[in-house]
């Protein structure tokens, strides 16, 4: 079969130019699946674990469908929404679309809470064609009279799973309500469970289903997964000693404390480490993540809130400081590394206590773990640690760059028509592009500057249209 290009769609040719310059020529198997159908206004769900490109899937048919025909939106009827659970994942999908909305004159904004809604309220009431919001802000300026639904003709619905373990789901169905009937819907989700086959039952019309996961494939196939038995004592020495050779790494813990607190004791051991959890306020979340994003924070200490929708790449380490409570939530912290096919390391902390609950808590994960039990100086830890970012303070990652696409775009979606289609393994590899597809989760441009929270971003103007984020 012949190699996909994005020139083989209906899609404009300055938003080709752009994908172009930045070395995206071929379109990820999610991507090159989804298009021919929601290009054409079709209801597509897309299923497709981190770093498959699930952002760009939808990016591009929302932005390619607004501007045919181009027409201005009125103030406080936007043209197209797309849900996100988490402010952190809006402004990662912010960051993708932006630029190529900008490519066709149309214009975008980002809605969540934690921050002054001014300049949101702003940029409605001059006009706004596409909105990237959390469920609940957005529905507090819809509540308010602020901003209507019914001129939304594509509705894009991004993480709908976990939106579900949020509780944000009902939410989603009052937007959905407001919307067109008619219009388009995009749902992408790594799992469709129960809560999120509601939505798709009752709001999507005759959907095609698209899967890039092959269903006899260990997702955490390229992920060595150990256990590290310690000492209570020698915890914080241990978990210094994984990352002070400074290699991308996340560190999860249980509590918002916890998380300050061993931020503050691994930079006591010369580790550079930032944190991120929900006590933050936005702008210090924004910039500790984009501090992490460019390298110059190479440990980035986080609860939960960072097991979803925060997609850096090149993480080469994830550590359970502290065991999650459930399986679910290990599988979503694990998917922090090896993303895009590249490989990665997870390392679970145990004391002795602790040791039995987490082999139970890895089996119910389907996770065969190495066990070993470490002091700070052993041999071991070495050799778990990431690789070193590189001097100049940037990686790969940061340059939108990925080890593994022929080992991504081995992989074609299916196409079906009820239930997850199971994708088949393609006969050729593809050759690796310059650098990543940019859809590729959203997260790799987090640092790069482009447009933030409330700032609309017209054809021109995106550099001077920078909004700082409220604290």
């Amino acid at each position: 079969m012949a190699t996909a290009k994005f020139t083989d769609f209906n899609i404009p040719d300055p938003i080709i130019d752009l994908l172009r310059a930045d070395g995206i020529v071929e379109p990820f198997p999610i991507q090159s699946a989804t298009l021919p159908d929601s290009l054409m206004g079709r209801d597509v769900l897309g299923r497709g674990r981190t770093g498959s490109g699930k952002t760009l899937a939808f990016v591009l048919p929302v932005v390619t469908r607004l501007c045919s025909p181009r027409r201005k939106a009125a103030a406080g009827r936007p043209r197209a929404i797309i849900l996100a659970p988490t402010r952190e994942l809006a402004n990662q999908i912010n960051d993708v679309l932006a630029p190529i909305a900008e490519q066709v004159g149309l214009t975008t904004v980002t809605m969540y809470g934690g921050v002054s809604p001014v300049p949101q309220l702003n940029a409605l009431r001059r006009g706004v064609d596409i909105v990237v919001a959390c469920p609940g802000r957005l529905l507090d300026h819809y509540r308010a009279g602020k901003l209507e639904l019914s001129a939304v003709e594509i509705t894009v619905i991004d993480e709908a799973d976990h939106m579900a373990d949020l509780g944000f789901l009902p939410d989603v169905r009052k937007i959905l309500d407001g919307t067109q009937k008619s219009g388009q819907r995009l749902l992408f989700s790594a799992t469709l469970d129960k809560d999120v086959n509601v939505i798709v039952r009752r709001y999507l019309n005759d959907p095609l289903t698209f899967d890039v996961d092959p269903g006899d494939r260990d997702p955490h196939a390229d992920i060595d997964h150990h256990i590290l038995t310690v000492d209570s004592g020698d915890r914080v020495a241990v978990i210094a000693e994984l990352t002070k050779p400074g290699g991308r790494t996340v560190v999860f813990t249980r509590t918002r404390h916890g998380a300050t607190k061993l931020r503050e004791q691994l930079r006591k051991h010369g580790v550079s480490a930032v944190e991120l959890h929900g006590m933050l306020s936005q702008s210090a979340r924004a910039r500790n993540l984009e501090s992490f994003a460019s390298g110059r924070s190479s440990t980035l200490v986080a609860t939960d809130v960072a097991a979803r929708g925060i997609h850096v790449d090149d993480v080469g380490l994830v550590i359970h400081a502290d065991p999650p409570a459930e399986s679910k939530a290990y599988l979503h912290r694990s998917g922090r590394t090896a993303r895009a096919g590249a490989k990665g390391t997870v390392v679970t902390m145990a004391t002795g206590k602790q040791i039995r609950g987490v082999r139970q808590l890895t089996a119910r994960a389907k996770i065969k773990p190495t066990e070993n039990r470490v002091a700070p100086g052993s041999e071991l830890l070495s050799s778990l640690a990431a690789p070193p970012l590189a001097t100049n303070g940037s990686t790969r990652s940061a340059q939108s760059t990925h080890p593994s696409q022929p080992e991504q775009r081995k992989r074609q979606a299916k196409r079906s028509r009820s239930g997850w289609a199971k994708a088949k393994p393609k006969t050729n590899a593809r050759s690796k592009s310059k650098r990543t597809n940019r859809g590729a989760d959203a997260g790799n441009n987090a640092q790069s500057g482009k447009p933030r929270h409330g700032t609309t971003v017209r054809a021109g103007q995106a550099a001077k249209n920078r909004e700082r984020v409220s604290s």
